[in-house]
């Protein structure tokens, strides 16, 4: 089999009839999380799974709650800025591609409560020494991003070649090659988008008593220029509810409920263009645009056990999460027309119109390992493994539901479960205290959610880095953190699929840095 990234594809609306998307990608967006909670928490690179006593343990290993000794109150505003450099790896010789940026810039919002019911440390009626309970709100994935590219290249290798790859309809005539479901209705695939935007014609010949309908393209000449903008914004955040309690102040037990709310957009715009005076068309965008709204739960269970003062060992697991999610989603083709000779320049316009769809998606199981050791009053180092099995995702269809249906999504997961694959994610960080000052660092690797032997040999930096600093204030009754979160990762995708495999290959670096401030009262 060649190897191609189509994995990595979010591939411009191919005639899928039943929505918008609804595939692979739509898992691994809500399957691959990224650490949160406060500004301390995100200043030593998210390593707090054995570090205990910090609001960052919520949505980590809620065991930590129990080490608790005042009850304590925050709020932890950010902003984020995201950015996208766009390039085409595989021109070869049919011309140059530039490379662009597009950003997207978000502000988030978390915090919450921690309710201390600490007994005295020398109360010898019970071996349980109190807990505390939490609740509050973090966000755990930012869907803010974009990308943008230019380069000319054959038509050969454009749109075009895939609108002129054959595709026979022998009945349902004229509206079924063409996917339309009626003659006054809106198209539902590319087929039907680019014949009602004049891009492409029909043309029919009998064969054994059978008409057989197909597609010609608008005449065309020289190199095409192409182009696309994404833009992605969204964010998908968690409201806990969770308890930790302490047993003879060596061992601590924690569990968690945490409740999902989603919301991703994307807007897509692809442009091809032709500057031949000879042929009448100028240029095409194809505009695709997607809303998805969801939500779902999921639980965690965490222990600590401090084998002294100095050293400390956690681990936690979390199920998965069950997300019902809702796409709205559109598509359209607007073309521009040269006057030539007995014709006047025109603009042709057609659209699939708005559609929804609602669907179930199954996250995986995740677990984690840490330690914690500290340095007397000068301070802590802690790390982080954690495990996420990105092949356990699943997509479910959802027939309960008025805009669901009972289609199958055996193919996908299929494809899941060959594809992805199991990741480690690595975090280590540390904070030095100088009297009520505090400084901090901390680096994260969260690994690739693809399998190697599907992805091309050439695109191996899937990997996701992240960089973090903080400095704090604290005392009695009062604190104050700030923390900065950069993060960079590569991704990988063909805009669509051609037959003889020599579609575009884009490739997008991202980069995104977060400044949080958090502010809180103990009490």
């Amino acid at each position: 089999m060649n190897q191609r990234i189509l994995l990595l594809a979010l591939p411009l609306l191919l005639g899928v009839s039943r929505a918008f998307a609804q595939d692979e990608a739509d898992a691994l967006r809500y399957s691959r999380l990224q650490f949160g909670g406060s500004a301390r928490t995100l200043g030593i690179g998210g390593a707090n799974v054995a570090l205990g006593a910090d609001y960052g343990s919520v949505s980590s290993n809620p065991a930590g709650l129990g080490l608790y000794q005042k009850s304590e109150i925050q709020l932890s505003p950010g902003f984020g800025v995201s950015n996208g450099d766009g390039l085409y790896l595989n021109p070869g010789n049919a011309g140059g591609a530039t490379q662009l940026s597009q950003n997207a810039n978000n502000f988030n919002l978390s915090g919450g409560a921690v309710f201390s019911g600490r007994r005295n440390r020398q109360n010898a009626e019970s071996d349980w020494k109190g807990g505390a309970f939490a609740i509050g709100f973090t966000r755990v994935a930012d869907f803010n991003s974009g990308s943008n590219y230019q380069a000319s290249l054959s038509d050969g290798r454009s749109l075009f070649q895939r609108l002129r790859e054959p595709r026979t309809a022998i009945t349902g005539g004229v509206n079924s090659i063409v996917g339309q479901a009626g003659t006054n209705s809106s198209y539902y695939n590319l087929d039907g988008l680019a014949f009602g935007a004049y891009l492409t014609d029909t043309t029919s010949r009998v064969v054994n008593r059978q008409r057989q309908y197909s597609l010609l393209t608008q005449t065309r000449n020289g190199q095409i220029g192409q182009g696309e903008r994404i833009t992605n914004t969204g964010s998908m955040s968690q409201f806990d509810l969770a308890y930790g309690g302490s047993y003879r102040d060596r061992l601590y037990i924690g569990v968690g409920l945490g409740i999902v709310s989603s919301n991703f957009r994307q807007r897509r715009d692809f442009t091809e263009t032709e500057s031949d005076p000879s042929t009448p068309l100028n240029n095409y965008t194809l505009r695709d645009e997607v809303q998805t709204d969801g939500s779902g739960f999921n639980a965690r269970l965490g222990l600590i056990y401090r084998f002294s003062d100095a050293v400390r060992i956690g681990a936690s697991v979390q199920t998965p999460t069950w997300m019902r999610l809702t796409d709205t989603y559109s598509s359209g083709i607007v073309a521009n027309f040269d006057a030539t000779p007995g014709y006047a320049a025109s603009q042709t316009e057609s659209t699939t119109g708005t559609n929804q769809y609602a669907y179930k998606i199954t996250t995986p199981f995740r677990a984690n390992g840490g330690v914690a050791v500290t340095i007397g009053k000068y301070g802590f180092l802690t790390g982080d493994v954690e495990y996420v099995g990105y092949q356990q995702a699943r997509l479910n269809n959802d027939p309960n539901n008025t805009l669901g249906d009972d289609a199958s999504f055996a193919g996908t997961n299929a494809y899941i479960a060959q594809n992805y694959d199991k990741a480690v994610n690595l975090r280590v960080g540390g904070e030095a205290r100088l009297d009520i000052f505090r400084v901090r660092l901390g680096f994260a690797h969260y690994g690739s959610p693809y399998n190697k032997a599907t992805v091309n040999t050439g695109y191996t930096d899937l990997a996701q880095n992240y960089y973090t600093a903080g400095l704090g204030v604290r005392t009695g009754s009062f604190f104050v953190d700030l923390a900065g979160v950069y993060m960079r990762y590569n991704t990988y995708y063909s805009p669509y699929l051609l037959n003889n495999y020599t579609e575009p290959v884009i490739q997008v670096q991202n980069s995104r840095f977060t400044t949080t401030l958090t502010a809180g009262l103990s009490f």
